[in-house]
């Protein structure tokens, strides 16, 4: 048996097994499987070392996609700049890091219809933050603007920002509902956190709201922007995304979508 997993704390409520379970049965790959394992900061590197030669790729959810790069022998260059991974790939004797959450939200954008030189806000600047930064990079963005709780987070991402030749507009939370005005606004808060800001957004036809959030959905934030009529973008679809590069990357395949997107959608968690 070839296996997989998704690791995190907590890590019940995860749909990752679900999703890449779908595709090995929709490919016939019998001998696959993909587990979730709670596992925290600290256990990580444990974890990682005594995994067997059955293990493929790991899957990184929160608190681990920036302890990941610390348990890996080779690193993306995408991973290296944000400082996080949400994959981990046996390479020989060593793992691989990446960032598919990167790639997953470019491609979920560009569908969506983003402009070259957009105005992206991000809510947050955690691991998924950091992603965003890549993305709005690879969209070619004007300026960012990163909302957030602590001024020292900004100053993290700020490093980010200007790696990725990126001008970065810090915001403090008091001001998060003024900077909802932008081409694309990106939340990557944890749950409830940015439920007070939808009480009174103001909202542009034109802006998409990419909710990172898939449970509850749809959150406050994502409800108050489609009365608006903004394009709305959900944490199930960048799980999808995701899920695919890292497919591709666990196999050697490429995933089948219609399956792995069946599945999500079907499930009510």
């Amino acid at each position: 048996m070839t296996r997989a997993a998704v690791l995190g704390k907590p890590i019940a409520h995860s749909l990752s097994p679900l999703i890449h379970n779908a595709g090995y049965a929709a490919l016939g790959l019998a001998d696959w499987s993909y587990t979730a394992i709670e596992c925290d900061e600290a256990g990580l590197p444990g974890f990682v070392a005594g995994l067997g030669p059955q293990w493929a790729g790991l899957s990184l959810t929160m608190p681990l996609k920036e302890v990941a790069l610390t348990v890996a022998t080779e690193i993306s260059r995408v991973a290296a700049t944000v400082g996080a991974a949400n994959t981990l790939v046996r390479r020989g004797d060593g793992w691989y890091a990446t960032n598919t959450d990167v790639e997953g939200m470019v491609n979920l954008l560009m569908a969506a219809g983003v402009p070259a030189g957009a105005r992206f806000t991000v809510l947050g600047a955690g691991g998924t933050a950091r992603a965003a930064l890549a993305a709005a990079s690879q969209l070619a963005a004007s300026s960012v603007t990163v909302v957030a709780r602590r001024p020292l987070a900004i100053e993290e991402l700020s490093a980010v920002a200007a790696d990725l030749g990126l001008p970065l507009h810090p915001a403090l939370w008091p001001d998060a509902a003024a900077s909802l005005d932008a081409d694309v606004v990106i939340s990557t808060v944890p749950k409830g956190v940015a439920d007070p800001i939808a009480i009174n957004a103001t909202w542009r036809k034109a802006t998409i709201l990419f909710d990172a959030l898939y449970d509850p959905w749809p959150t406050p934030l994502a409800d108050s922007a489609a009365r608006s009529g903004s394009q709305i973008l959900s944490g199930r679809d960048l799980l999808l995304a995701q899920a695919e590069g890292q497919f591709r990357l666990f196999t050697g395949v490429e995933p089948p979508t219609e399956a792995m997107r069946d599945a999500l959608y079907r499930s009510r968690s």
